[in-house]
């Protein structure tokens, strides 16, 4: 139906930037096949069964073509998708369905599937994210085993604004940011796929704008506010006019980050994959403050070899010679599930066996893992911080630094992910050299709000005072061992919120490097002892919509930047 002028829907903003430009629905889904539809007496039953590997195998192959033209984020994502595609459990459940039960094989692809992720969300945590993803390979299957096309973007001879209830991680990936302007679902959460892939292609977005989906119709012009969380349909020509005379401007980062006053705040990037490391480069990013390693070790059947390893990080830290990249060892678990590092089943893989917990178990993966470092340092000269996921102890902290130790690695720190590695921070970083939050997590873990879960959303949030406090005790245990703390998570991407940690004592800020300029924008015109004063107003505000609107107030900046 047709909205009312001026009618505005407010959800979280995931991804900055406003754009205007009409609405584009998401196609309809597959359609589910009828239920108990069944294969006529004297069918070829193995012959029809066997269709259902050869869609799988197509399904995998359009995927892993499409992560191929990728990079970064949004391959990682596409080639996870293939792998569940040809997943042999899936496959071999669907194709006993139409051997038992002749079942037509795409209603047996569909109860298959729907039985597979029927276990993760029962597991929760991470894991019950892969539901979606499972769904969307369920509805590519049925497609190609039904002769449709499979499901996809709206076919628009003009750029739109996407909206839908949500939208499977595969889908965002292969998003083409001149065609689609902004994405805005219903559902989803501020650390979902959906927004960490809509920052990282720089497509504005809001994600949780509750009936969004049902409150527009095609065509209808939007103005999506990414940063405010803001959706406003129907605007006036002066909100139009303002949003595209911003939508103007080109900003660039000098690569040197700092306050209006000249207190120096490092500005780096955060890197999935080698291949992002030349363009975080050449963003300007000062270094490097996370690199996943998990890319070597994702959909192997065992370990990557030492010397796989050593080229691999070889590749990133050559793109930063004389800067400093900071290497997370290994984060399996929980949403990363690793065969060669599988354990028993979890009922809550996200509180169980993660991060450093998991090669505590299987030492020798560490130990390679920080050789291959090792090695990789001493072929390039940028300056390696290596840093480990999940510490919650001072005991974890002090054997990791020993393993680093061993390898000749001195500047070894931790993650503060858990509330725990807040509360002793100062304990923690008697032994580590530095640390650096990761937001995502923190959150999770101090709200007690799935991150993935749309229906927590206003949880999920980096501007809860509880979470602030968390880093601002971080920031203390800091200060207390002459230690600096920074923020590699996503919190540290949102201008608003990037100058709150600047004024909680955060030193250093990584983020995907299209945030990079903004970031640096919003800090240059801003001092550190108003970073402070805004700081203490978010630590002491009751809710994070109170932190996030007090801070904004006090940001003018903010609406002059279209931020």
């Amino acid at each position: 139906m047709s909205p009312h002028p001026a009618t505005v829907v407010t959800g979280i903003g995931v991804s900055p930037g406003r754009v205007v430009a009409p609405v584009a629905l998401l196609p309809d889904p597959v359609a589910e096949p009828p239920s108990g539809r069944r294969l006529p007496p004297g069918t070829d039953y193995a012959a029809e069964a066997s269709r259902i590997a050869v869609a799988s195998a197509r399904v995998q192959a359009e995927l892993e073509a499409a992560a191929d033209r990728a990079t970064g984020d949004a391959a990682g994502v596409l080639r996870a998708t293939a792998a569940i595609a040809t997943d042999p459990t899936l496959v071999a459940d669907a194709t006993q369905r139409v051997i038992d039960d002749r079942l037509v094989p795409e209603r047996a692809v569909w109860e298959a599937a729907d039985a597979v992720a029927a276990q993760f969300e029962a597991l929760g945590g991470h894991l019950a994210d892969l539901a979606r993803d499972i769904a969307d390979v369920r509805d590519r299957l049925v497609a190609d085993l039904t002769g449709r096309p499979a499901p996809g973007l709206p076919a628009r001879d003009e750029p739109y604004v996407l909206v839908a209830t949500d939208l499977a991680p595969a889908l965002v990936a292969t998003l083409d940011p001149t065609t689609v302007r902004a994405v805005v679902t219903s559902e989803g959460g501020p650390t979902s796929h959906t927004a960490i892939l809509a920052r990282s292609r720089g497509i504005p977005g809001v994600v949780a704008a509750r009936g969004i989906d049902v409150l527009v119709g095609e065509g209808d012009v939007v103005l999506v506010d990414g940063s405010a969380g803001t959706v406003t349909v129907a605007p006036d020509d002066d909100q139009v006019a303002a949003a595209l005379a911003l939508a103007g401007q080109v900003r660039t980062f000098d690569g040197l980050g700092r306050t209006a006053d000249g207190h120096r705040v490092e500005l780096l990037a955060n890197v999935g994959d080698p291949a992002d490391a030349a363009p975080a480069a050449a963003a300007g990013a000062e270094g490097v403050g996370l690199f996943r390693t998990e890319f070597a070790f994702l959909d192997r059947a065992e370990a990557p070899t030492l010397d796989e390893q050593v080229a691999a990080y070889r590749q990133v830290l050559a793109a930063f010679p004389g800067r400093k990249v900071v290497v997370r060892t290994l984060d399996a678990g929980a949403d990363k599930p690793m065969p060669f590092l599988a354990g028993d089943p979890e009922t809550n893989p996200a509180l169980g066996v993660r991060g450093l917990r998991t090669v505590a178990r299987h030492p020798g993966v560490l130990e390679d893992q920080l050789a291959a470092i090792a090695q990789a340092a001493k072929a390039e000269s940028a300056q390696v911080w290596v840093m480990a996921p999940m510490v919650s102890t001072v005991d974890e902290a002090e054997q990791f630094v020993a393993a680093c130790a061993r390898h000749g690695l001195a500047t070894s720190g931790v993650m503060v992910e858990v509330p725990s590695a807040a509360l002793l921070a100062g304990p923690i970083l008697a032994h580590a050299t530095f640390a650096s939050i990761g937001t995502n997590d923190l959150t999770q873990y101090a709200m007690a709000a799935d991150r993935m879960l749309g229906a927590v959303a206003h949880l999920s949030d980096a501007w809860q005072p509880a979470v602030l406090q968390l880093v601002a005790a971080t920031c203390a245990g800091g200060a207390a061992q002459g230690r600096p703390v920074g923020v590699c998570g996503e919190a540290a991407a949102v201008p608003a919120l990037a100058v709150v940690l600047v004024g909680l004592g955060v030193s250093s800020l990584s983020m995907t490097p299209r945030a990079l300029p903004d970031v640096a924008a919003v800090l240059a015109s801003t001092t550190v002892d108003e970073c402070r004063r805004l700081a203490q107003l978010a630590l002491t505000s009751p809710t994070a919509e109170d932190a996030r609107a007090v801070v904004r107030r006090g940001l003018p900046v903010l609406d002059e930047l279209g931020l």
